[in-house]
């Protein structure tokens, strides 16, 4: 390919079209950075979710906690796979990072648009069309290009050309202390590769013969794909047929938990979007996207950084970052939009570019 793919709208399926010959290092680069900004732009709509649930107990938010960092690992996997054939993430990139209400990066699921709400049945099955697989085990409909059929792409290129592995920057980072996700591994063969892959795909969206999450320490668990179709039907899908395997949300209810009622942000955030926005909200809303986006510019600057220690450290800020997030964003949740809707404010997730 002599030029590269700038533009994010359809990136991906820009990519997908190009003939498999013309799958090179250029090619898998432009690849991986799609599907770093990818991996970014679920966890904004999972974490208003998590964040809105009333009981943090509850079968629904431990779930969803695991599936924010099931993301939060694989992003860090597709950062990995970038830097091992000499690539630089662009994750801090004002232009790059996904906004709300708007389209996944690059053009996969097209005909969705993801936005920021509390937990709701509407939320669960906007979350269950961004994991959709291509062919589900269960309800199986036509769909576009899935996240799945795009690793499938990457992973062919790397098996054309593992020369291309160079095991250069790679992050380390333990997610199980922090009681979900997988581990971030070095990436430095193509079996690490192979492996890293089938992890990101088959989490997501469960294998062509089974809904279940298939990886240590996730028995039990479905695929995202599967666990959001539960919330969304309100019961548990179980195994209604041997031969053909065949699955069926009949098994036991599975009731949302009560939820702060966190309206939908509009394009641009609150203000933007022409709600009244009190002085209090708006330092809430300022301090949760002053800290969205120094967590985004530890990220890329760990994964930038030459020396391992200084990367080790930059991606431990971005953890406390992200755990900075929390505090701002329930208090948002707390607060009454001025429209006697009954919804509330609620986390914008906007970049904000860093001063001088």
């Amino acid at each position: 390919m002599s030029s590269v793919v700038n533009h994010r709208s359809n990136a991906i399926v820009e990519l997908m079209r190009a003939p498999a010959e013309e799958h090179d290092e250029l090619w898998l680069k432009q690849a991986l950075q799609q599907a770093i900004m990818l991996e970014l732009a679920t966890l904004p709509p999972y974490l208003c979710g998590l964040w809105s649930i009333e009981d943090d107990d509850s079968d629904v938010a431990r779930t969803i906690h695991a599936i924010v960092f099931d993301e939060m690992s694989h992003m860090g996997l597709a950062c990995n796979m970038l830097t091992t054939i000499g690539g630089v993430p662009r994750i801090a990139d004002a232009g790059l990072v996904p906004t709300y209400p708007g389209p996944l990066p690059g053009g996969v699921q097209p005909r969705l648009s993801v936005s920021l709400m509390g937990l709701s049945k509407e939320a669960v099955g906007m979350y269950s069309r961004i994991e959709r697989p291509d062919d589900p085990v269960a309800e199986d409909v036509d769909v576009h290009t899935s996240i799945g059929a795009f690793y499938q792409a990457v992973l062919e290129a790397f098996r054309a050309r593992p020369e291309l592995i160079k095991g250069t920057r790679q992050l380390e980072a333990d997610m199980s202390s922090h009681g979900a996700g997988n581990d971030i591994v070095p990436l430095t063969s193509l079996d690490g590769v192979e492996a890293a892959v089938r992890i990101i795909k088959e989490q997501g969206e469960g294998t062509t013969a089974s809904p279940e999450n298939p990886f240590p320490g996730a028995t039990g668990e479905l695929a995202h794909f599967y666990a959001f179709r539960e919330m969304f039907h309100g019961r548990r899908l179980i195994r209604v047929s041997d031969d053909p395997p065949g699955f069926d949300f009949q098994g036991d209810e599975l009731p949302l938990p009560g939820a702060h009622p966190m309206g939908t942000v509009p394009a641009g955030g609150w203000a933007q979007g022409g709600v009244p926005v009190p002085d209090e909200v708006r330092t809430r809303l300022d301090t949760f996207n002053r800290h969205f986006s120094q967590l985004l510019r530890f990220l890329e600057r760990a994964w930038q950084a030459e020396d391992p220690a200084t990367a080790e450290e930059m991606l431990g800020d971005a953890i406390g970052q992200m755990f900075r997030l929390r505090t701002p964003a329930q208090a948002l949740m707390r607060t009454p939009l001025p429209d006697g809707s009954g919804k509330t404010f609620g986390p914008e997730f906007r970049y904000v570019v860093d001063e001088p």
